[in-house]
């Protein structure tokens, strides 16, 4: 029996035609949601899904071109590879283009320069340095040079086929300026590698040819040339087994002079000195003899522009001072180095004054801990050395060391307006008038009485 609802006394079935019709409905959309939300959600699920199938495949293409243009390359070495292999009669051009392609391959693509040396490229390049031909033999020194650049391996490889003695022959043969420069770059990145640096110092003709393309001014490229033979001694002088043949070629001489010019191998020259004296004997033997080497040195603490200048020269007299046995020392105070390492230690760099200050503390020890005073030479000297002498006398309530210092000020000052009057080319018998050094004196003692 059905059930029935009673309202207001009436008796209606809970089947009506109104519930039945809607009932119907919901039963029709029975699995189908009416939340927008939730369509969106849906909506935006499957973008995701295309957009994912999308860039999966992508992905796989840009990987199948990858693969594609990979072996394209390595195909592309191979051939190159083989032409410069190819030993059979009339294809010197043929090779000569080879050497060609691998020198820019290499310089354009570093990531080619492992994989041609794989391949076998650097022994016929090596090979090709006999040739007659200047194109090829640029070609072949260039495409080596660019196969050692940053390629420890390679570089090491580049020696081991022969490439020294091959440049070697060449030098000896007398080489065109373009293969000169060639082979100056060569041996800058060759000499970087420290396997290489004993092997190419060795060889007896090197470090001369090195040298004198450093003193050369006579090519076009000669500024760039100077710079690169330069920066390849200064490798080869990180080596100490090289210091006796850079000594025997005249490397000191040469680099003194370069400093007392003040070109700008001015502080690479210092640093190939830093190098030898740190490093060899005859490194700080060779500078002891060269006449004027302390002046010059003492020079650059006064007049240089640049602190890493002062450091470097600092740093040479500092080692000359340390590990010498007196007369070094002795020749540093003739040359008036403690009045440059006073005024060093006040205006220097943190470095230069470090190693003033050390320098310093080396000559004290010399002469029994007192401060060590560089006495001028001529009659100037003498002048201003009783001119102290007297101010000492009258000022008894000084201390020792305040007289000391007043004293160094003073001959500091003379020494530097005798400088000046060199620099600016005056008459020979130019000097520092008396009323000059009244001057001096006194205003020495005024500056000293706030300090």
């Amino acid at each position: 029996m059905a059930k029935c609802e009673v309202l207001n006394g009436a008796r209606w079935s809970v089947f009506s035609a109104a519930g039945f019709r809607r009932r119907l409905l919901e039963a029709m959309l029975c699995g189908v949601s009416n939340d927008p939300r939730r369509q969106i959600v849906e909506r935006r699920s499957d973008r995701l899904a295309d957009l994912l199938l999308v860039e999966a495949r992508d992905l796989r293409s840009r990987e199948v071109a990858e693969k594609r243009r990979k072996m394209e390359a390595f195909e592309e070495l191979q051939s190159v590879v083989r032409r410069l292999q190819d030993t059979e009669e009339g294809i010197h051009r043929r090779r000569a283009e080879a050497a060609a392609e691998v020198r820019r391959l290499a310089k354009d693509r570093p990531d080619f320069r492992q994989s041609l040396a794989l391949l076998g490229a650097i022994p016929p390049l090596v090979a090709l340095l006999d040739s007659d031909d200047s194109d090829s033999l640029i070609s072949a020194l260039y495409a080596l040079l660019n196969l050692g650049i940053g390629n420890e391996a390679n570089k090491s490889a580049i020696v081991a086929a022969g490439a020294i003695q091959k440049m070697v022959s060449l030098i000896k043969s007398g080489p065109t300026p373009a293969a000169e420069a060639a082979i100056i770059a060569n041996f800058l990145g060759l000499s970087a590698l420290d396997a290489n640096k004993p092997i190419i110092g060795a060889s007896s003709d090197v470090i001369p040819f090195l040298l004198n393309a450093f003193r050369s001014s006579n090519s076009i490229s000669s500024t760039q040339s100077q710079e690169d033979a330069l920066r390849a001694l200064y490798n080869l002088s990180i080596s100490p087994a090289n210091g006796v043949a850079l000594v025997n070629a005249g490397i000191v001489p040469c680099l003194l002079s370069a400093i007392v010019d003040d070109t700008e191998f001015s502080e690479r020259s210092l640093a190939v000195l830093c190098n030898l004296v740190a490093a060899s004997p005859e490194g700080r033997r060779a500078v002891s003899r060269t006449a004027d080497a302390f002046p010059m040195l003492i020079d650059v603490l006064n007049w240089s522009d640049f602190p890493r200048c002062q450091e470097k020269a600092a740093h040479i007299l500092m080692v000359m001072a340390h590990k010498s046995h007196g007369g070094e020392r002795a020749a540093m105070a003739a040359a008036g180095i403690t009045s440059a390492l006073l005024e060093l230690t006040l205006m220097g760099s943190t470095l230069a004054q470090k190693r003033a200050s050390l320098i310093l503390e080396i000559l004290r020890e010399e002469k029994g801990k007192k401060v060590v005073v560089s006495e001028p030479l001529g009659s100037c000297g003498a002048s201003a050395s009783s001119a102290a002498t007297e101010e000492e006398e009258e000022e008894e309530g000084v201390s020792a060391e305040m007289r000391a210092v007043r004293k160094l000020v003073k001959q500091s000052l003379q020494s530097n307006m005798r400088r000046i009057a060199r620099r600016a080319n005056f008459p020979p018998e130019f000097a520092p008038s008396d009323r000059f050094r009244q001057l001096t004196a006194s205003s020495t003692s005024k500056s000293l009485t706030l300090w």
